[in-house]
C-alpha cells in the first residue's frame, strides 16, 4: 500500500512539473504547502506518533479495552483542541507570520501575496492530517497497516485532479493546488474513520483532566519534537534559505527531494511503521533478545534497499529527471539544476533510512532525551555546513542538499552509537557474508547502469516513449542483476523473513 501511494506521488510530481514547471507560482505553493506538511511530520507522524504508539501499545498489552478507549478519547480531545487553536491563529496572522517564513519573497509583493493566500488555504491541512495520523497510529498499533499506508494516495489523487481539471479556472493556476490540499485533508480523515469503528475504537474527543496516559505522552512528546524530526527541520531551513537564492531554487530542491523520498517513503517508512509498535511490545514484554534481533533485522533490510537505491539515483539522475519531468515548462537547464541537488540528497539516503529505524529504538523504550541531544547536534552542524557550502563555497541550492545529507550521517551515526552503548543493539551472526554479497551485487548493478545509460544529453533528443523504454530497461535490468547476484551468492528471501 505504501508502494501504491508513493508511485501515485511520483505521478503527481510528474504532472506538477509538466503543467506548471519551476517558477514563482510553483515556488509559492511548494513553500506554502511545506509549512503544514512540515508540522505534520514534526507533530503528527514525528513526535506525537513516537510518544503515542509506545503508550498505546502498553495499554493494549496491560489494560482493558475500556481503558484503551478512554486514553484515545482523552488524546483526541487535547490534540484536536491544540491544533484547532494553532490553525485559527495562523490563518488570522498569516501576513505577519509569512514574513520570516518567506522572507526571500518579500521583494516581490505579488509573489508574497500569493504565498500568503496559499498558506491560509493549505494550513488547515495540519489539523486534518494530524487527526488522520492519530487514527493511523491506532490502526498500526492493532496491526492494521494497509489502510494508513494507502491514505496518503488520496492527497496525490486530489493534487493531480486539481492540476489537470481545476487549475484552468483560476487566474493564478497554482492556487488550485492549495485547494486540492485542503480537500485531500478532509477525504483522508473520513477514509480512516470506518476502520476505527470496526475496531470499536472510534475516538470521542474528551478533555479529561489529568489523565495519566496523556501526561506520559506529553512528557515523551516535548523532547521528541526535536529528536525524531531533525531531518524535517533541516529540509525546512533549506527551503527558507533557497527562497533567498535565484528564482526556481525552491522548486529544484522540491523535485530532487521528492525523487529521493521515493525509496525512502516506500521502504524505510514501511519498515519503521512495522518496527515501532513491534519494538514497543518487545520492551513491554521485557524481551531484550528479541528487541535486539528485531533492530538487527531492520538494519539489514534497510541496507539491502538503501545502498542500491542511493547508487541508482546518483548514476541515473539526468536520465530519470529528463524522462519524468522535462518538457517546454521544465527545461534542460532545470534538469541540470535538479540533478545537482538530487545527487547531493542521494548521497545521504542511507543515513535518512537508518534514522527511521534507529530513532524507534529509543522511543519504544520511552527514551526521548538521547535523540533530542543528538538531533540538536545534527541540526546545528547542518546550519554551519549550510553557511559554508552555500555562501562561502557558492554551491547555492546544491550546498543545501549536501549539508542535509552530511548532517543525516552525523545524526544516524550518533543514534547508532547510543544504541550500542546502551546494549539494546547487538549484531547478529552473518554480517560479514551479508556485506560481501551486498557489495558484489551493487558493483554488478552499477556497471550495468553506467554502460547502458550512455550520454545523458542524447536523452534530450529522444521522444517520450523512447525515454520510458530505456528507463524501464535500466530500472528493471539493474534490479534483476542486483537480485540475481544476491541469489547466486547464496542470499535467500527466507533470510529476511521474521515470524510474528
Amino acid at each position: 500500500m505504501t508502494f501504491v501511494s508513493r508511485i501515485l506521488g511520483l505521478v503527481r510530481d510528474i504532472v506538477l512539473a509538466r503543467v506548471f514547471g519551476p517558477g514563482d507560482g510553483a515556488d509559492a505553493f511548494f513553500l506554502a504547502f511545506k509549512i503544514p506538511n512540515f508540522l505534520r511530520r514534526l507533530f503528527a507522524e514525528g513526535a506525537f506518533n513516537q510518544a503515542f504508539v509506545p503508550v498505546l501499545s502498553e495499554y493494549r498489552s496491560t489494560r482493558s479495552l475500556a481503558q484503551v478507549q478512554m486514553l484515545i478519547n482523552a488524546v483526541a480531545g487535547y490534540l484536536g483542541s491544540v491544533l484547532l487553536l494553532i490553525t485559527a491563529v495562523v490563518i488570522l496572522a498569516a501576513p505577519w507570520i509569512s514574513v520570516p517564513i518567506a522572507y526571500g519573497f518579500t521583494a516581490d509583493p505579488v509573489k508574497f501575496a500569493l504565498f500568503v493566500d496559499m498558506l491560509r488555504i493549505t494550513f488547515p491541512y495540519l489539523l486534518l492530517i494530524s487527526l488522520t495520523a492519530f487514527a493511523g497510529s491506532i490502526l498500526n498499533s492493532y496491526d492494521r497497516f494497509a489502510v494508513p499506508a494507502l491514505t496518503p494516495a488520496l492527497l496525490n489523487l486530489f493534487l493531480i485532479a486539481s492540476a489537470l481539471l481545476l487549475s484552468p479556472y483560476f487566474s493564478q493556476p497554482e492556487i488550485a493546488l492549495a485547494w486540492g490540499v485542503l480537500m485531500a485533508g478532509i477525504a483522508q480523515l473520513l477514509f480512516q474513520l470506518p476502520f476505527l469503528v470496526r475496531l470499536q475504537l472510534m475516538p470521542r474527543p474528551r478533555l479529561v483532566k489529568d489523565h495519566e496516559g496523556v501526561r506520559r505522552i506529553i512528557k515523551l512528546m516535548i523532547p521528541a519534537l526535536f529528536g525524531v524530526s531533525v531531518s524535517q527541520i533541516n529540509l525546512l531551513l533549506d527551503t527558507f534559505i533557497a527562497s533567498l537564492l535565484v528564482a526556481g531554487s525552491v522548486s529544484w530542491l522540491y523535485f530532487s527531494e521528492r525523487l529521493m523520498d521515493l525509496p525512502l517513503g516506500i521502504f524505510a517508512v514501511a519498515v519503521a511503521t512495522v518496527v515501532l509498535p513491534s519494538l514497543s511490545r518487545r520492551h513491554a514484554e521485557r524481551s531484550q533478545a528479541e528487541f535486539a534481533a528485531l533492530l538487527d533485522w531492520a538494519l539489514r533490510l534497510i541496507l539491502l534497499i538503501a545502498v542500491p537505491a542511493s547508487l541508482a539515483l546518483v548514476l541515473l539522475a539526468q536520465p530519470m529527471i529528463i524522462t519524468l519531468f522535462q518538457n517546454d515548462n521544465f527545461t534542460a537547464s532545470d534538469v541540470v539544476m535538479v540533478t545537482y541537488s538530487l545527487q547531493a540528497y542521494s548521497l545521504g539516503l542511507i543515513a535518512f533510512m537508518c534514522i527511521k529505524i534507529f530513532a524507534p529504538g529509543f522511543y519504544s523504550r520511552h527514551d526521548t532525551r538521547t535523540p533530542v541531544r543528538i538531533g540538536i547536534i545534527a541540526m546545528v552542524a547542518n546550519m554551519g555546513m549550510n553557511i559554508v557550502l552555500v555562501f562561502m563555497l557558492d554551491m547555492a541550492h546544491t550546498g543545501l542538499a549536501l549539508a542535509t545529507s552530511l548532517a543525516a550521517y552525523l545524526n544516524a551515526g550518533l543514534l547508532f552509537r547510543g544504541l550500542r552503548r546502551e546494549g539494546v543493539f547487538e549484531f547478529q551472526p552473518g554480517w560479514v557474508s551479508f556485506l560481501v554479497r551486498l557489495m558484489c551485487a551493487n558493483a554488478v548493478m552499477s556497471v550495468f547502469l553506467v554502460l547502458y545509460a550512455g550520454d545523458w544529453l542524447q536523452w534530450l533528443d529522444w521522444g517520450t516513449w523512447q525515454r520510458i523504454a530505456q528507463m524501464a530497461i535500466l530500472c528493471f535490468g539493474g534490479m534483476a542483476l542486483y537480485l540475481l547476484t544476491l541469489l547466486v551468492l547464496g542470499m535467500r528471501p527466507a533470510d529476511f523473513r521474521r515470524q510474528a
